[in-house]
């Protein structure tokens, strides 16, 4: 129903956990290299469990080849720096959940490609940084899925 896409991970157990969460709320993620890791990496396994064989993962070489490949979804930035909350926008069913790097977040080129009132934000305390990647994830995917009324789900 919805889309995760990592752009460029460097944490193995954050792609891990994002697999284990795929599988459990139906979304599809997406890989967008390069990436610090191989898919093989120990870690990586032991985050995602026995999950892997559940979850839908997608790779591409570069994010151009991303961007075709969802050429008529609707690209929605995750990123400290975006205007909007989460839970204010009105999630559809197939849009793509943009994250960045956990070192560097998503490059600013990626950002001016991507409508402003695209890009949406998890509040924060002032003066922090940004929360773990997958738990980011998680958080703003359930609400899409919610929003949807966890369609699919028991």
């Amino acid at each position: 129903m919805f889309h995760i896409a990592l752009f460029e991970p460097q944490v193995p157990p954050n792609t891990g956990n994002i697999i284990r969460l795929v599988a459990n709320n139906g979304c599809c993620l997406h890989l967008i290299e390069p990436m610090a890791f191989d898919l093989e990496e120990k870690n990586l396994r032991r985050a995602g469990l026995d999950y892997h064989d559940l979850a839908k993962v997608f790779k591409y070489p570069n994010y151009m080849e991303f961007v075709t490949a969802m050429q008529d979804r609707r690209i929605l930035a995750c990123t400290t720096k975006g205007g909007q909350p989460y839970d204010k926008i009105n999630y559809r069913p197939g849009d793509v959940l943009l994250f960045g790097s956990e070192t560097s977040g998503l490059a600013s080129e990626i950002l001016h490609g991507i409508d402003a009132d695209q890009h949406i934000r998890i509040p924060m305390m002032p003066n922090n940084r940004s929360l773990n990647l997958s738990n980011a994830a998680a958080i703003i995917s359930y609400e899409a899925w919610r929003q949807q009324g966890f369609y699919g789900g028991q």
